[in-house]
């Protein structure tokens, strides 16, 4: 009897002493199914949070904003060398950086080389290509490869951030004879959409094995990978575009985490903590994610900027994140956040004043109201259609406020809601009607050119290049935002970013809305997950995740 009984006893204290049991799968979910799996096609964050598994960029912000290599072994700067400053043969000033990639193989086992250094320049410059940004590929003026993992590039002008490089590189022995064949059809028979799974478009910790479109995505651990080993075998994102289904699928164990960078509204997420913050980590992320509208510029209703003026005016954005969001979020006044190194507080803010934006309505032209709708003198009504995603509860809610809000000042809004892919599709060719509401993320002290300078507007005629939807061209913001790229002295710099935020304020292509907090509501036993608040985010340290409990 005492025998059994010190036997059970041995029994429960090993058991006791054992290690947790390790998980194999982690179930992640998030609202929206990337539109193309290309990485140089098109900008999406959906899309992102999942490629930064698979593979990674050279260069990446860390959750302490400071830039940090990737896939290159030392970050070049002109302190250690690898970087400089040098004459170029049109007279003008240029750079030369050194870079050595790491050790890194495609999940086929190639290895990853300059040769797909050379491709992904080769593709980012042609002017069919469907490139989300053209612009960064076009500034480098010459390519000197050294061997296999070292190269020398040339690029066309002294910039402050010439050593934070988001160069996503494709592999060429897969993706070249595709973009060959025919560089226009590029973008629609990418081996990234026709043959999603094949290993060899990964070199990073996982690797796509499946992708059930508007379901799910998987990933495995990539044998080829030669960094620190993945904790998950296996990791299935489940793609739930209702951010209500969401918070269930959390509770009813569906999936283990939402990712914070595009899961759980802010208002779901302090509504969950109140009740079951005991089994949760719950961290409010500050981030670099401008809630915004772009005004289509083009729709000659809104072309006058005392309408847009008005808008904003009209909008009452404090009352919104206090009763929406517990006044966590805050309201944006720009394209830049107060907690960027680059924000300047001279620019115009709009703070809610209906009886101004009435003013302003009149003056431009609006002073007719007719059923409680503004129209000018030819009879034109400013009845307007606002853009968004479906599904994202909370943003669908913002939108009904606004259109209640702006009703009072006498201009009609109608909502339309779709699904990601078909909204950021439609913005990018900009083919919406009037106004689209999403988002945009920052990095820290990073030039916003992609979104206001005209040379980033998309085209039929640059492949959709770009990310300037509103069609917004003003040569003043031309000269600032290239100004300020240039410019090493970060006092001088700041002089520059300060005329960009001024004039985006007066102009406003895009009416702010607020900066993100991101809500990361982690389970506790969910370890390594480290918010960054940036364009890089947090699944591109995804090999440090790991599960500490039953």
């Amino acid at each position: 009897m005492i025998r059994r009984f010190l036997a059970s006893l041995l029994a429960f204290a090993v058991l006791a002493a054992a290690p947790a049991h390790a998980k194999d799968e982690l179930v992640l979910a998030l609202t929206q199914m990337p539109g193309t799996w290309n990485p140089v096609i098109s900008s999406m964050l959906a899309k992102s949070l999942i490629a930064n598994m698979t593979a990674r960029p050279l260069t990446a912000f860390d959750a302490d904003w400071k830039l940090v290599c990737l896939a290159c072994t030392e970050l070049p700067t002109v302190e250690n060398g690898k970087a400089r400053v040098i004459d170029l043969p049109d007279g003008k000033k240029g750079m030369e950086i050194d870079i050595e990639l790491r050790d890194l193989r495609w999940g086929d086992g190639v290895p990853v080389t300059t040769k797909d250094v050379a491709f992904t320049l080769e593709v980012g410059k042609h002017p069919l290509s469907g490139v989300a940004s053209s612009e960064g590929y076009k500034r480098v003026l010459k390519l000197d490869v050294k061997d296999d993992r070292r190269f020398t590039m040339t690029i066309d002008r002294v910039t402050f951030d010439y050593n934070s490089s988001a160069l996503l590189l494709l592999p060429a022995h897969i993706e070249k004879p595709i973009f060959e064949a025919n560089p226009a059809e590029y973008r629609n028979k990418t081996a990234y959409d026709t043959q999603s799974t094949n290993p060899g478009l990964a070199f990073g910790p996982y690797r796509i094995v499946e992708i059930v479109p508007g379901s799910r995505v998987t990933l495995e651990q990539n044998p080829t990978w030669t960094g620190e080993k993945p904790h998950f075998k296996r990791i299935v994102v489940k793609i739930i575009e209702n951010t209500a289904a969401l918070e269930a699928n959390l509770l009813s164990g569906g999936v283990d985490y939402v990712l914070g960078e595009l899961g759980l509204s802010l208002d779901q997420a302090i509504a969950f903590e109140k009740r079951h913050g005991a089994k949760y980590n719950v961290i409010y992320k500050p981030a670099l994610i401008w809630e915004h509208i772009d005004v289509n510029l083009d729709n000659k209703l809104l072309a006058d900027k005392r309408v847009r003026q008005a808008m904003l005016l009209a909008i009452d954005r404090k009352a919104i994140s206090e009763k929406l969001f517990d006044g966590k979020q805050p309201i944006a006044h720009g394209g830049i956040s107060d907690l960027d190194p680059m924000f300047s507080p001279m620019a115009r803010q709009y703070n809610y004043d209906p009886a101004a934006a009435k003013k302003l309505l009149d003056e431009a032209g609006f002073s007719t109201i007719r059923n409680n709708v503004r129209q000018n003198a030819a009879g034109e009504r400013l009845s307007i259609e606002l853009g968004t995603t479906a599904g994202n509860r909370v943003r669908e809610l913002v939108a009904q406020v606004i259109q209640s809000q702006l009703r009072q000042v006498g201009i009609e809004v109608r909502i339309k809601a779709d699904p990601p892919r078909l909204f950021f599709e439609v913005m990018n060719r900009r083919n919406y009607n009037a106004l689209g509401m999403y988002a945009w993320v920052q990095r820290p002290g990073g030039v916003p050119r992609s979104t206001l300078h005209s040379k980033e507007i998309p085209t039929a005629e640059n492949g959709w290049s770009g990310q300037n939807y509103p069609g917004y061209a003003n040569p003043q913001m031309d000269k600032a935002l290239d100004d300020a790229e240039r410019e090493l002295d970060v006092d001088k710099r700041r002089a520059f970013f300060a005329e960009i935020q001024k004039l985006a304020a007066d102009d406003l292509p895009s009416l702010p809305l607020f900066f993100r907090v991101d809500p990361f509501v982690i389970p506790k036993a969910l370890k390594g997950v480290t918010p960054t608040g940036t364009l890089n985010s947090s699944t591109l340290w995804i090999e440090q995740w790991r599960w500490e409990g039953q």
